[in-house]
C-alpha cells in the first residue's frame, strides 16, 4: 500500500527506489506500469496519464521484474524474435543486433533452460528492448546473480542511460543504487521518508569525520589541541575530526592547521554509507548479499 508518494524521474537519468521487503517498491512499479489501479491520485509516465492513456504509456514503457520472464524451451534468438513478432516487426535486424550487444550470439541456438543467471537476465532485457521502450523499469533486476553478473548489468544500464532512455530502478542493494543512480527515494511502510541524490542522502546522517595522518607525535598534538571535538590515535598517529566533507568545511580545516603550520601527511574522509542512511531512515538493515548458486 502507498500512502502519498510524489515522485519526478528526470528524461535520461536513473532513478532508484529503496526500501524494505513489503515497503511498496514493486507495488509503485505496478501503478506506474498501469498493472494496478490506483484509489486516488494522478500518475504521468513519458508525460502520458497511467489511468486514462494506458495504451500510450505501455508502448512508451518496458518492464523488467524480479524473474526472468523467458521461454526456457525456445532459444535466446528464437525469445526475441517471438518478441519481434508480438511488437509486429518487419525488420528482424533488432534480433541479432540485440544477440550482439547483450554478448549471446555464441548462444543464440541454446535453448533459454540451459543458460545461467546472468545470461538469463541478459536476456529478459534484450527482449525488453524489443520494442525500443523510451522508459525502462528494471524491478530487483540483479536479485540473486553472483557479484560478476550484476556488475555485468550495471555497465548494460549504463550504457541504455547513455543511449537516452529512462531508467526506474528498484533494488534491495544499496551499492547498487549508489553505483547507478542520480536520484534515490527511500520507501517505508508505503511513504516516501527521503529522496535526492546519493551524496545527500548521505549528508543527512551524522558520523562523518576527516582523518589526518602525521609524522610524528608533535604535530599530532598541536593539531589536537587547534581542533576541538577531534579524537587522538597517538599510536597511529591519526587524529579523527568531525566533519560533513564539504568543501567549505575542508578547507576550514586545512586553512587552520596551515594557520598554526602543522603538516599533514596524510587525509581521507569518511561520510556515511547508503547502509547507514538506510537504517537510520527505515529502521532495518539492508538485505545481505546472496550469490547466485
Amino acid at each position: 500500500m502507498l500512502d502519498g508518494i510524489d515522485l519526478d524521474v528526470p528524461t535520461g537519468s536513473i532513478f532508484a527506489l529503496l526500501g524494505p521487503n513489503g515497503a511498496g517498491k514493486t507495488t509503485a512499479v505496478n501503478v506506474l506500469t498501469t498493472l494496478l489501479s490506483m484509489d486516488s491520485g494522478t500518475a504521468r509516465v513519458g508525460g502520458h496519464d497511467v489511468v486514462t492513456e494506458t495504451r500510450k504509456v505501455r508502448s512508451a514503457i518496458g518492464v523488467t521484474g524480479q524473474f526472468a520472464a523467458v521461454d526456457e524451451l525456445l532459444t535466446g534468438r528464437e525469445n526475441l524474435r517471438l518478441m519481434a513478432d508480438l511488437h509486429h516487426l518487419k525488420d528482424r535486424s533488432v534480433v541479432e543486433d540485440l544477440l550482439r550487444r547483450f554478448d549471446l550470439l555464441e548462444a543464440a541456438e541454446m535453448r533459454a533452460v540451459a543458460y545461467s543467471g546472468g545470461m538469463r537476465r541478459k536476456l529478459d532485457l534484450a527482449m525488453t528492448l524489443v520494442g525500443r521502450p523510451r522508459i525502462i523499469f528494471l524491478d530487483e533486476p540483479t536479485t540473486g546473480l553472483d557479484p560478476r553478473s550484476r556488475r555485468t548489468m550495471w555497465t548494460i544500464v549504463r550504457e541504455l542511460v547513455a543511449d537516452g532512455m529512462t531508467i526506474f530502478l528498484t533494488t534491495q542493494y544499496l551499492e547498487e543504487a549508489d553505483q547507478l543512480a542520480d536520484r534515490i527515494a527511500v520507501l517505508d511502510q508505503g511513504k516516501l521518508v527521503a529522496e535526492g541524490t546519493p551524496e545527500q542522502l548521505k549528508r543527512r546522517i551524522p558520523g562523518g569525520h576527516v582523518q589526518l595522518r602525521f609524522g610524528g607525535a608533535t604535530q599530532l598534538s598541536a593539531a589536537a589541541r587547534v581542533l576541538p571535538g577531534s579524537t587522538p590515535d597517538e599510536d597511529g598517529l591519526v587524529l579523527r575530526v568531525p566533519s560533513d566533507g564539504g568543501n567549505k568545511s575542508l578547507r576550514s580545516l586545512l586553512d587552520r592547521l596551515d594557520e598554526y603550520a602543522i603538516d599533514v601527511e596524510e587525509f581521507t574522509v569518511h561520510l556515511p554509507d547508503l547502509d547507514d542512511v538506510f537504517l537510520a531512515l527505515t529502521g532495518h538493515a539492508s538485505a545481505p548479499e546472496v550469490a547466485a548458486p
